[in-house]
């Protein structure tokens, strides 16, 4: 389904539009006040522009600290389209303060309302990301989700701009602006009305009064499933690694390249563009579906890229008068200038291709009962790593590190964060090695793919061509697949490290290790009993001519002790190529077949009561135009 059409979609329309409304509204009143504070002098409780800056970022995260977790508690409390009307109705009144802020240049009533604002996003942030699979299908999820959050940077480019340059047109500005807010905030309501009432997916929880107590209650649900857990993490140092970046950049425009406000508001305008066309990117790549290859490609591309602006050092080949600044046009007349933008742009790319697969796998396997909860934990946790960032940049700073050189320390940061993710869930690292070797080593084409379930047993069988057919396959599936290979391969240095990280199942003949082959066959029930996908190839063997080879009866056992629907699939191309034994003994030709085309075609399940084995081998024949051996 396009984007445009979920746009359409009432239901979810008036999600995006009451959440982009929301962040518009965050980052008009945050960008004016810094303004005027920075340019008309402002002062509070004795304190000028230099502690007030950073104090309204920390006013404004405060309340993730303190409410996140009471928050994801009422979200699975109660119905969640409720919640966000309430809260939208709360905006309203927060920002009737902040236009008495602007009006009467109130700096304490401006950062009240900074306050209040925070306590609306800690409290609607739990609710706009768990609500989305009550509002959409399994497979419009990855869609669903690079919407909102392009749609959210999109916000904050607008409101960081609009408020910025509102305050530099005097008293109207401020007029305008607070018309601005006030509008903004009941068009903010009025979206939220043509939400839908959701059902509460958790009627019978227990609310805390103590907004203290739910941290620790929080903190087990999330950390509760361990691949949730390391997402939220993963989740937590995107917003570490962008909250440093958009720290640096003011600093990294005036100090290092000699530019002024134009050409800062021009690099935010295009971090906030790339991370939007990553995220839609994202979608598109996706096919609608989880791809957990794009996290590992994303980690690496902001690696790469803050390391590049770490070697691309200064664009002007002479020193610039003192208190002279480029404008937005001088800048971008320097030859080295596009090697910046490049930069900031593909990193902000990369991030959006890292972040949506993350908040997809939260949403979809976390427990409907107890997902608010999670996503609360997961703007805590994003919360204290942001905090986090704002300290590690200070103690670099006071080190005497210059900003080229902090990007270079971000960069080695996160290739270690991202190594360490990788380690911990394989599966991340592992469909991107998939996707690189299907659509790199080859051109991949599925045809069937969505015969494959998305959720309950199921056991594929294919035929069997290459060593890496597994791969190919494991490239194809919407969800992970446990193998079953012959226990020699486990041997292999590297491969067997991988083979065990990623659940394989090895067995062996009955006339070579008759114990490790019942062993197999319990550990395929336990998995396919547990709900899991388990593919088999039940030739036995890679076959030696091109043909089929007759499929051994070990896949009817299968059946017969756990009755689950088996999906025939044909992989077509891989003959001849390295990894075949075409022409003698496999992987001894090198760069035979290489980029050519390859498919693997998915069949409708055929129900455990009509499995036989003659039945698959010539169901996976037909798909493949296969010819059985003789």
């Amino acid at each position: 389904m396009s984007r445009l059409t979920l746009l359409r979609r009432r239901t979810f329309g008036a999600l995006f539009w009451t959440q982009f409304l929301g962040a518009l509204n965050d980052n008009l009143l945050k960008s004016a006040l810094v303004l005027l504070v920075v340019y008309e002098g402002g002062r509070l409780w004795g304190l000028g522009a230099a502690q007030l800056v950073p104090l309204s970022g920390a006013l404004f995260i405060l309340p993730f600290f303190f409410f996140s977790a009471t928050a994801g508690q009422l979200a699975d409390r109660f119905c969640k389209s409720s919640l966000v009307r309430w809260v939208k109705l709360a905006e309203m009144g927060i920002m009737g303060i902040a236009v008495a802020g602007f009006l009467g240049r109130r700096i304490d009533l401006l950062f009240a309302a900074l306050f209040l604002m925070g306590c609306h996003s800690s409290v609607f942030g739990p609710v706009k990301y768990s609500i989305l699979p009550q509002l959409l299908e399994a497979d419009e999820l990855v869609g669903g989700n690079a919407l909102v959050e392009s749609g959210t940077f999109l916000a904050i480019l607008l409101g960081t701009i609009g408020g910025g340059v509102l305050m530099t047109q005097g008293q109207p500005g401020l007029v305008a602006l607070s018309v601005a807010v006030a509008a903004v905030a009941v068009a903010g309501y009025a979206s939220s009305r043509w939400l839908p009432e959701t059902a509460a997916e958790n009627p019978s929880l227990r609310i805390t009064a103590n907004p203290l107590r739910p941290l620790r209650d929080t903190y087990a649900v999330t950390t509760e499933n361990r691949t949730v857990f390391l997402s939220v993490l993963g989740v937590s140092w995107f917003w570490f690694f962008g909250a440093a970046v958009l720290a640096l950049l003011p600093i990294y425009t005036k100090d290092v390249l000699r530019a002024d406000a134009h050409v800062i508001t021009f690099f935010l305008a295009l971090f906030c563009v790339g991370i939007g066309i990553g995220s839609l990117l994202c979608d598109r790549l996706s096919r609608g579906t989880l791809e957990l290859r794009l996290v590992p490609l994303g980690g690496i591309g902001m690696s790469l890229f803050a390391f590049d602006l770490f070697l691309a050092g200064v664009p002007q080949a002479e020193a610039l008068p003192a208190g002279h600044l480029l404008g937005l046009g001088a800048f971008l007349s320097l030859p080295r200038s596009w090697r910046i933008l490049a930069d900031l742009c593909w990193l902000a790319v990369s991030s959006g291709l890292f972040i949506v697969p993350l908040n997809t796998l939260i949403q979809q396997r976390a427990a409907a009962s107890q997902r608010s909860q999670v996503v609360a934990g997961a703007n805590i946790l994003s919360a204290l790593f942001m905090a986090c960032a704002s300290g590690l940049l200070l103690a670099l700073f006071a080190l005497g590190l210059s900003v080229p050189q902090i990007f270079l320390v971000l960069s080695v940061l996160n290739a270690a964060a991202a190594a360490y993710v990788y380690r911990l869930v394989p599966e991340f690292f592992f469909r991107f090695v998939c996707w690189i070797i299907a659509n790199c080593l080859y051109r991949l084409r599925t045809a069937g793919r969505e015969n494959i379930p998305l959720e309950g047993p199921a056991l594929l069988v294919c035929n069997h061509v290459s060593f890496i057919d597994w791969l190919i396959i494991a490239s194809a599936c919407k969800r992970p697949p446990r193998f079953v290979m012959y226990h020699g391969y486990f041997k292999l240095p590297l491969i067997g490290w991988l083979f065990r990280d990623v659940k394989v199942i090895p067995i062996a003949p009955a006339r070579e290790d008759a114990q490790l082959m019942e062993a197999a066959f319990d550990r395929i029930a336990a998995e396919l009993e547990a709900g899991e996908v388990v593919c088999i190839f039940p030739e036995g063997a890679l076959t030696a001519n091109g043909r089929l080879n007759r499929f051994r009866p070990g896949v009817e056992k299968i059946v017969r002790r756990t009755p689950v629907p088996v999906v025939p699939m044909a992989l077509v191309g891989m003959w001849g190529s390295f990894f075949s034994r075409a022409g003698g003994a496999a992987m001894r030709r090198p760069f035979r077949r290489l980029w050519s085309r390859i498919q693997l075609v998915i069949d409708a399940p055929v129900p455990a009561e009509e499995v036989t084995a003659d039945v698959l081998a010539l169901r996976v024949a037909a798909l493949g135009g296969l010819a059985p051996a003789n």
